[in-house]
Order: C-alpha cells, then sequence, then structure tokens
C-alpha cells in the first residue's frame, strides 16, 4: 500500500520545529537579517547620484573599528553594513527612544502625534531631523552618522511592534512559546534572573525570529532575500516609490498592522492595558508575569499569518527609504 504523501504545511511546520533551536534570541528591531535586507532593497532603488553619494559619505567617514558590532561578519558594502550601527551606539548615544513610537492600543489616528515624546523624541522626529543634518552643511562625519541612522530607523518605522504598546515595551514583556522554545527568564551577568525579562516574547520574534524561521524552512539564504521581495513585490512597488513621504502615516500603519495581527492573532486575546509606559518588564503591576499566566503558543498557524506581513514590510522599507534618499539627492 503506498502511503500518502505529506501536507506541504506538515513537512514545513516539522521542519520549522527541527530549526527552532537554531533560531537567534538577540533581537532589536528587525534583527541583522531584516535591517540589512531593507538596505539591500533599499540600494536597488537608489538612483545612479544618490547611490553614488552614499557611498562616497559611508567611504570617506568609516564606523570607528573600535565599535562593537553586534552583526558579524562586517558586510564589505558599507550602506548594508551602515544598517544595525544605529543599535550598536544607542546606548552610548542615548538615543533608546529614536527606535519607536508608542502609539497605545486602541488608539485612534489623531492621537499619533501627541504619542511622541517633546522631549526624548521618537522614531519619526528622530528621521526627519537626521534627514535635516543629511541635507544640511553640517561636517561629514555627522552627516554620515546621520545617513546611518535614518537607513536603520525607516527600518524600525516599518516593525509593527515598534509602533505599538500595550504597557508592555512594544511586546518585549509578552512571553510566548515560539514552536518548541519555551520562554524563560534571562539572566544578568552574575547568573541572577532578570525578573520580567523572557525569552522568547512577542516583540522578539516579531523582531527577528520569524524571518529567520522563514528564511530556514524555504532554503532561501539572507543573501537571496531581498531580490526574492523585490521580485514578489514588483507591482506594488512603482506605488510606494511615486507616494509621499509621511512618516506618521506609516508609523500609523504599522501600529494597525501590529493591532490586527501581532495582537490580533494571538491564540488568546489580551486586554488592553492602561497605558503608564513601564521602564522595565517587572514594573507597573508586574506586566512580564501577567502575561505569562495566559500561556501564548505560537506555531505554524501564527507562522504563516505573520510571515506575509513581515515581507510586505521589509520590502515597504527598503523602497521607501530609497524614495527618502533620492529626495536628499536628486
Amino acid at each position: 500500500m503506498v502511503q500518502p504523501r505529506p501536507s506541504m504545511r506538515i513537512v514545513r511546520a516539522l521542519a520549522v520545529a527541527g530549526m527552532m533551536a537554531m533560531v537567534p534570541t538577540y533581537v532589536w528591531a528587525w534583527g541583522c537579517e531584516g535591517h540589512r535586507t531593507v538596505a539591500r532593497i533599499a540600494a536597488r532603488h537608489l538612483s545612479a547620484h544618490a547611490r553614488q553619494q552614499a557611498h562616497a559619505l559611508l567611504t570617506a567617514n568609516p564606523i570607528d573599528s573600535r565599535l562593537q558590532r553586534f552583526c558579524q561578519p562586517i558586510d564589505p558594502d558599507p550602506f548594508v553594513d551602515a544598517a544595525a550601527w544605529a543599535d550598536d551606539v544607542r546606548d552610548a548615544k542615548h538615543t533608546g527612544a529614536w527606535h519607536f513610537l508608542n502609539i497605545p492600543r486602541g488608539a485612534r489616528r489623531d492621537q499619533v502625534s501627541p504619542a511622541c515624546p517633546k522631549t526624548a523624541g521618537c522614531v519619526t522626529t528622530a528621521i526627519a531631523a537626521q534627514i535635516q543634518v543629511l541635507r544640511s552643511h553640517a561636517p561629514n562625519a555627522q552627516r554620515a552618522d546621520a545617513l546611518r541612522y535614518v537607513i536603520h530607523l525607516v527600518g524600525d518605522l516599518h516593525q509593527p511592534l515598534h509602533c505599538t504598546t500595550n504597557d508592555d515595551r512594544g511586546g518585549n514583556c509578552v512571553p510566548v512559546r515560539y514552536f518548541s522554545r519555551a520562554p524563560a527568564l534571562q539572566k544578568d551577568r552574575d547568573g541572577a534572573p532578570i525578573i520580567g525579562d523572557y525569552k522568547p516574547n512577542l516583540h522578539g520574534i516579531w523582531d527577528s525570529s520569524i524571518i529567520a524561521t522563514d528564511l530556514k524552512a524555504r532554503r532561501v539564504t539572507l543573501s537571496q532575500l531581498a531580490p526574492d521581495l523585490d521580485k514578489r513585490f514588483a507591482a506594488q512597488i512603482p506605488v510606494w516609490m511615486a507616494a509621499n513621504v509621511a512618516l506618521e502615516d506609516w508609523a500609523w500603519d504599522s501600529h494597525v498592522l501590529a493591532e490586527r495581527l501581532a495582537y490580533g492573532k494571538l491564540p488568546k486575546a489580551i486586554p488592553d492595558e492602561a497605558d503608564t509606559g513601564p521602564a522595565t518588564c517587572d514594573q507597573v503591576n508586574h506586566v512580564a508575569e501577567r502575561m505569562l499566566a495566559f500561556a501564548l503558543r505560537l506555531g505554524q498557524p501564527y507562522q504563516e499569518a505573520a510571515v506575509p506581513v513581515v515581507d510586505e514590510q521589509l520590502a515597504k522599507a527598503g523602497v521607501r527609504l530609497a524614495k527618502i534618499l533620492n529626495g536628499v539627492w536628486p
């Protein structure tokens, strides 16, 4: 008797489950894979003049070789290598607030601007400010850093959980089981548990795990991802390129995706929390411990719902980044 072949869905699910031990746990806003992909897509849509200007600026003003870089190996293309630099320097330069915009769940469109702190700023105001530096007559070293910020922050803007909060630091305080990986408390340098700091968490899987898992499941290399997305979204790219630069609209679109998918597709609905802006996941009534009690298990159904959204957001971010830079160097 001939046994029926398992469906591709089952094969893929089994492959994903077996690969989970290899998925990176370090997560900062799209991770290395996502940010480099955004840069590679942007490079494909830069005008010849913008490409030349960006390359010259970054080459003449390189990243400090003494800086500890997380994304390894260093990419030989300075434009792609620039993509994760803003995360490498965020603590030293005290620019953490530049990477997100905490739009509360349940907010209205007219609440986007008020959600950005006037003093610390947020991802939309940081991008606008760095574009102005890039256009200015500031020293070239400062303009090169501005370009690196723009490359990175446009990517951050398109990560849905960087434009949303449920008083949970954009999902960082929502522990989840991702396939076979159960949430576990992280430890400090002395081996003591960091209360409230669980991995996997909702934010982390959207930053990098969904991308890494999908690449492995489809046997697509990171270098192939940008041209693959470019091909798949070929019909939409001219529309994205023709549209105006609208940073707050883009943030709102990311927020809507977070509401509809990142939170909306969870196997159990979690309640809207009052926005008090916790500094850590252990503060404000121990939000991480309360979320842990929901025992959220995210597997293949969630992965399959998230992947098309992640892919489109990466493609949009790359094309819109090119749009911005083509405007800086017309």
